[in-house]
């Protein structure tokens, strides 16, 4: 995510941090390399055109001349901007209505509706307490309607029972009534798309934002098409006059153009960010900390948010004391590559960490480390309890059985064996500081 923009912009931001004085010269080159990093991650021209001339005012003004560090304030405005064009803060959904609030998903056909429809159910489950009801509103598809009753049961959710060829708004409105009898707070429609802008798709969907009166429409786009994104966007909102909008396909899109131009093209907020195909694979769209991950700056609190969802806390409270009495098995070793995987992959992962830049920067790398995590929980799977609890019985022929068992070969064993001793010495001196090490194991 923002591979792209943040390896070019950091680039030429490295250079700048390094001046020890700034003139309108160097800055005028420093913008130029800036400009064309930004027009490269296909983010809006005027978009672009807007933001240089911002940050080029407040850098030749006393703002720098003043600064002690004028490279790292130049940075700093370039951070400040980069908020601003994202939106600045985070804009939540609107749940204050009368129940049940309805929310109304529209956007083109393939752009990730209904998938993202079981992702903002589960959102609410989660971190709002909701009851929602699905609504598979999309007649013209009988994949879709199933689809979305799939994942509804997969999410434990009740969906509307759409019947293929029925009248759309005659669905919304029976579906909206059901949901009020059955106790359902929140009901989400899943509406048709169309692979382009046609009238008889925007008549409909008029037709059932009239009839039904959402308390959000939601536009949902596919990031990867870039510019086409936000003029579509566009389009949606002259029509139905969105509410906010949810980047999908995050995990695929290394330029981040959409991300960078939505919200500034056409005024309405990016909501939620779809980063793979899981259906907690969404997070809450923070442009602070999304301008932070694209500079190299990390985002440490939503890894920490993300750990906390993860990790349960009694969970971490009974590792932390393992760890504090020297017992961190090879047992333990799995549950926690197995609750690390579920936060994400490492490159995401590692792109939230202060410092990681260099790491993420290497896809080789990553994958590899990726491959070796896969690697060690098999290792450890092939094991019996007592070899998991106890690895100094690990004797040859025992790690010949285990070679075989995992489909990998002694060496493997043997390497992964000694990681693992370094970790626990890592972890055992960890143990030594207390308290501290239980608030490690909460958070990390």
């Amino acid at each position: 995510m923002f591979e792209g923009i943040s390896e070019k912009l950091n680039k030429t931001l490295k250079k700048v941090r390094g001046y020890g004085k700034l003139s309108e010269q160097n800055i005028q080159e420093a913008l130029r390399e800036v400009r064309l990093s930004l027009l490269e991650a296909d983010v809006n021209f005027k978009v672009v055109r807007d933001f240089v001339n911002s940050v080029k005012e407040r850098a030749v003004g006393s703002e720098v001349a003043e600064s002690l560090t004028p490279g790292q304030q130049f940075v700093k405005i370039v951070h400040e901007e980069l908020i601003r064009v994202l939106g600045e803060k985070s804009s939540s959904l609107n749940l204050n209505a009368t129940p049940p609030v309805i929310i109304m998903m529209v956007g083109l056909q393939g752009s990730g509706k209904t998938t993202t429809t079981s992702k903002i159910a589960r959102y609410l489950v989660k971190n709002n307490k909701r009851n929602p009801m699905l609504v598979p509103a999309d007649v013209y598809r009988p994949a879709a309607i199933e689809q979305l009753k799939f994942l509804g049961a997969d999410l434990n959710l009740d969906v509307y029972d759409t019947k293929p060829g029925s009248d759309p708004v005659d669905i919304c409105l029976d579906a909206a009534a059901k949901a009020k009898l059955n106790g359902n707070d929140v009901v989400i429609i899943d509406t048709a798309g169309r692979l382009h802008v046609d009238r008889e798709l925007m008549d409909e969907l008029v037709n059932i934002k009239n009839s039904v009166e959402p308390d959000e429409i939601l536009f949902i786009a596919d990031a990867m098409s870039g510019q086409d994104a936000v003029n579509v966007a566009e389009n949606f909102d002259k029509t139905l006059d969105i509410d906010g909008v949810v980047l999908t396909k995050m995990d695929g899109d290394a330029r981040g153009g959409a991300a960078l131009s939505i919200k500034a093209v056409t005024g309405k907020p990016v909501k939620f960010l779809g980063i793979g195909e899981k259906s907690d694979d969404l997070e809450v769209f923070h442009p602070e900390r999304i301008a932070s991950r694209i500079l190299g700056m990390g985002d440490m609190l939503t890894l920490i948010e993300k750990a906390q969802d993860t990790f349960e806390e009694e969970k971490a409270e009974k590792l932390a004391k393992k760890i504090s009495r020297n017992q961190f098995s090879l047992e333990d070793f799995r549950e926690s590559i197995t609750a690390i995987s579920k936060m994400g992959s490492l490159s995401s992962l590692s792109g939230m960490i202060p410092g990681m830049k260099k790491v993420t920067d290497n896809p080789e790398a990553m994958e590899l480390a990726e491959k070796e995590l896969k690697k060690t929980v098999a290792i450890i799977n092939s094991m019996t309890p007592g070899e998991r609890k106890n690895h100094t019985i690990l004797n040859s022929s025992r790690r010949k059985r285990i070679a075989r068992g995992s489909g990998t070969r002694v060496q493997d064993i043997n390497r992964m064996i000694k990681n693992y001793m370094q970790m626990q010495k890592m972890m055992k001196n960890m143990g030594k500081m207390g308290k501290l090490s239980k608030k490690i194991m909460k958070f990390m």
